[in-house]
């Protein structure tokens, strides 16, 4: 371990990733790791949010960014509301953390690679954001369009993470597709009809029983029955596309890893379809949509697994020189 000098507590302060980058490499295993780490937390602050909503606590600290406008965090007289609420703001916490890590484990991989960096902290600046939107949707009283927007950008973080987790077991060159153009654009129509499901459930819950709080909160103008059918719809055109692509990658040979993931996508589906179901009949029960939210993002995931599994990026032997800026700190290694 090298003794530090006042110029390395200089450069640490200036440029700290650099500085870690210069001392440290992680190994190939340490850096996915980290990427799952961000990927499952993006996962569990769904799960915690959806507790949120279900046990009517959205407004359990009813300001931003304090819980209340003299205590910064849950008071006893707030009771179990309030501490479900101030949780799950300080789960962000920990949610940052995982990404923060990620983002530490990819700038200092060696060599350097820029596009595993960035999805770091392109994952960063959505939690940013996403808690900024958080704080909006206390303020406006949980208006039923700042919450669904609140999980679309939850599913966008998940999204990032999902890319960036493939991508630690990827090489930088660019990437070769295994399977043919026709394939890939049912797949893409797939996807497409995957975010539209993903859509249409925000107004589903928008719409429906669960409000969040026990007050009377704003709920969206639309007949609940009638958006349950049309996503029940979209479930079954999503279930369909998978089917028929496996069907098709069958017929075509494809490498094992398209079929394994399409396979999985649809016994995903199937769960989630079942839960649906069940949840609608039995009038909504609280653990039964929380798993369905859980479920939601599972199937996203695996959704964009199938996608991500079209290709194959081998690792390029050449590696990508870091900034000139923090080049200068490596040289005092």
């Amino acid at each position: 371990m090298p003794k530090l000098t006042r110029a390395d507590a200089v450069a640490a302060v200036r440029n700290p990733l650099a500085f870690i980058a210069a001392r440290w490499t992680p190994t190939p295993r340490t850096v996915r790791r980290a990427a799952l780490a961000a990927l499952v937390m993006s996962v569990l602050i769904v799960v915690t949010g959806g507790a949120v909503r279900l046990t009517g606590s959205g407004l359990g600290c009813p300001t931003w960014p304090k819980c209340t406008d003299d205590s910064l965090t849950a008071t006893r007289e707030m009771g179990l509301h309030g501490a479900i609420e101030f949780g799950n703001r300080m789960l962000t916490y920990v949610l940052c953390a995982a990404v923060g890590w990620a983002i530490i484990a990819a700038r200092a991989t060696k060599p350097y690679r820029r596009g595993l960096t960035r999805l770091g902290w392109a994952q960063f600046w959505i939690v940013m954001s996403n808690a900024v939107l958080g704080g909006i949707v206390v303020l406006v009283g949980l208006n039923p369009y700042t919450v669904a927007a609140h999980f679309v950008a939850t599913s966008a973080l998940i999204a990032v993470a999902t890319v960036m987790w493939q991508r630690t077991r990827e090489g930088d060159a660019a990437p070769r597709p295994l399977i043919g153009k026709a394939v890939q654009q049912l797949v893409w129509v797939l996807v497409g009809a995957s975010v539209l499901l993903i859509l249409v459930g925000t107004v589903v819950t928008g719409a429906g029983p669960h409000a969040g709080d026990s007050s009377e909160v704003e709920r969206m103008p639309v007949d609940w029955e009638t958006v349950t059918k049309l996503h029940a719809v979209l479930a079954w055109i999503v279930v369909t596309l998978t089917f028929a692509l496996w069907f098709v990658l069958k017929a075509v040979d494809a490498p094992k890893g398209p079929l394994n993931r399409t396979r999985d996508l649809f016994l995903i589906l199937l769960a989630q379809g079942v839960i649906g179901y069940v949840q609608y009949f039995t009038d909504l029960p609280e653990i039964l949509v929380g798993l369905h939210m859980f479920g939601s993002a599972v199937t996203w995931i695996a959704v964009l697994r199938v996608l991500l599994s079209l290709r194959e990026r081998p690792h390029d032997e050449i590696g990508i020189p870091a900034p000139a800026t923090e080049a200068t700190v490596g040289t005092r290694a």
